[in-house]
């Protein structure tokens, strides 16, 4: 059968896309923050499922097709489970050597609770800048912060907005983020006037959301400081403190700046904090394996289950119990679980062609900046939503916009900054994306619990459309444009080729 007649119409190729939201719909409030454990699993399925009957029933696809369409979904987050499954063995360790403890004892006695959640972004943007990934950031510095913060008699939500913002305003705006080297190598733009550009729409909204963050600090209630020096109490009784654990984040962000791989990155992070298990907290080793005596059989025990497994300290204090309590790998599980089959339902959307039919109804409405940029955050808010996953969204809505935006004479910077707003800073917002999955389960805040807290994610696109209806740096001509890495130059070149996937398919945070 010709290529063409197998593409679904566009209202058949939503259908998919309408069972999950429905089933989502549904699963969220019945089943809240346990959705995860299964629920939503179980909606991907089901939406995959009607996919592939329309593909197969509709238009004659075969089953091979789909299924090698869900194994290179499949394939393409294989690294972002194997750094999933080091994160959880990295909370494990940095809890339970005494790192994050260390941590939240420090700042506990040097942040300052009317200014905890404007610094607790500022901070998270620093260490994000420096090495350029919102997921190390959150699974390490947001860990501890979100523990201060607790301490502090913040709510949840807010504290992890403040930690997300931050972290994912870092990572948008540094050179060795990933996702901005993807966004501008798939548009054609190069990295430094990527960022330049960018920070037209990026600042603007930092400096809202830090004003929000300030004034919600300033006007909300926060414990006494009685309740705070308890909490310090209570952890350097159960820990032995010492400034000499702070090496091991110390250390992590020397290898990160050293651009080893991220996998190897977490994995020597995560093996240091396990010989300060050993040094520093052998009592807990003890507790761990329910023993009186330490030998080598205790002292292995504790350890491997300190990276796999739960574990649970008593210290007398519920919420300090909760906030010391690990997941280790095996808490990642569920997270994993629907990645897979998140990636299944964005597998067979991608194999039936299903996407492309839906794109083709942004495509029509490209014209000018304005109509080309509402398109474009449009096309990367729903490719967040139907592929869950933040690397191929940006390719796809990337290259379903490059020759447009060249034939009609706009700038590829104006469609890298708003693939970056539109696409990187919202994965985070939903629950069944990888990036909203991920921070979910390492914070162990709900996606829709942090959501209306997240303001500099929630600013970023709309601050892409603002900025477009004003005009400002905004140039459009009315020959084509062909760009020349950063430069544009007046023409009628061929337009730029598509960029393939195929090279980032390994980038994961």
């Amino acid at each position: 059968m010709d290529e063409k007649t197998k593409i679904p119409a566009p209202l058949i190729a939503l259908i998919p896309l309408v069972v999950l939201v429905g089933l989502l719909a549904m699963v969220i409030p019945t089943f809240g923050s346990d959705a995860l454990l299964g629920g939503s699993q179980v909606s991907l399925l089901v939406a995959s499922a009607v996919c592939v009957a329309i593909a197969m029933g509709g238009y004659n696809y075969k089953w091979s097709v789909l299924e090698e369409g869900m194994a290179k979904n499949i394939k393409k987050v294989t690294p972002a489970i194997i750094i999933l499954l080091l994160i959880g063995a990295i909370s494990g360790t940095w809890m339970l050597s005494g790192v994050v403890p260390t941590l939240i004892s420090y700042g506990l006695n040097i942040l300052s609770p009317r200014f905890f959640l404007a610094s607790c972004c500022i901070i998270c943007a620093i260490v994000s800048i420096i090495t350029g990934s919102s997921w190390t950031t959150i699974a390490t510095i947001g860990v501890a912060l979100l523990g201060i913060g607790k301490a502090m008699g913040f709510d949840a939500g807010w504290i992890a907005g403040a930690i997300i913002s931050g972290a994912y305003f870092g990572d948008k705006i540094s050179p060795l983020s990933d996702t901005t080297v993807l966004a501008s190598s798939t548009t054609g733009t190069k990295l430094f006037t990527h960022i330049r550009y960018m920070l037209i729409t990026t600042v603007p909204s930092m400096v809202i959301t830090l004003i929000i963050f300030t004034v919600a600090g300033l006007s909300m209630s926060h414990t006494d400081s009685a309740q705070s020096a308890l909490f310090a109490d209570t952890l350097a009784q159960k820990f032995n403190l010492s400034p000499w654990l702070l090496l091991v984040p110390l250390i992590t962000g020397v290898l990160i700046l050293a651009k080893l791989p991220t996998i190897i990155t977490l994995f020597i992070s995560s093996v240091i904090a396990g010989i300060c298990i050993l040094i520093f907290q052998p009592h807990i080793l003890l507790q761990i394996a329910s023993s009186e005596s330490l030998d080598f059989a205790t002292g292995f025990k504790g350890l491997m289950t300190s990276v796999f497994g739960s574990t649970a300290l008593s210290t007398g204090h519920p919420e300090i119990d909760a906030l010391v309590a690990t997941r280790g790998m095996r808490g990642m599980m569920d997270t994993i679980w629907l990645i897979i089959c998140a990636m299944c339902f964005g597998g067979v959307m991608s194999a039936s062609h299903m996407i492309r039919s839906i794109t083709n109804l942004f495509v029509r409405f490209v014209k000018k900046p304005k109509s080309a940029v509402c398109s474009t955050v449009g096309a990367g808010l729903f490719f967040n939503a139907c592929t869950a996953d933040q690397y191929l969204s940006i390719i796809l809505t990337g290259n379903l916009f490059k020759e447009l935006y060249h034939n009609r004479g706009m700038e590829s910077r104006l469609l890298s900054r708003t693939v970056e707003d539109s696409v990187t800073v919202t994965s985070v917002l939903i629950p069944w994306n990888s990036c909203g999955m991920t921070q979910a389960t390492v914070l162990g805040v709900g996606t829709l619990t942090y959501l209306p807290y997240c303001f500099f994610n929630l600013l970023s696109p709309l601050m892409s459309i603002l900025v477009v209806f004003t005009g400002f740096k905004i140039k459009q001509s009315l020959a084509p444009f062909t760009t020349q890495g950063s430069e544009t130059t007046q023409g009628t070149h061929n337009a730029p080729p598509v960029f393939s996937s195929g090279n980032f398919a390994a980038l994961k945070k």
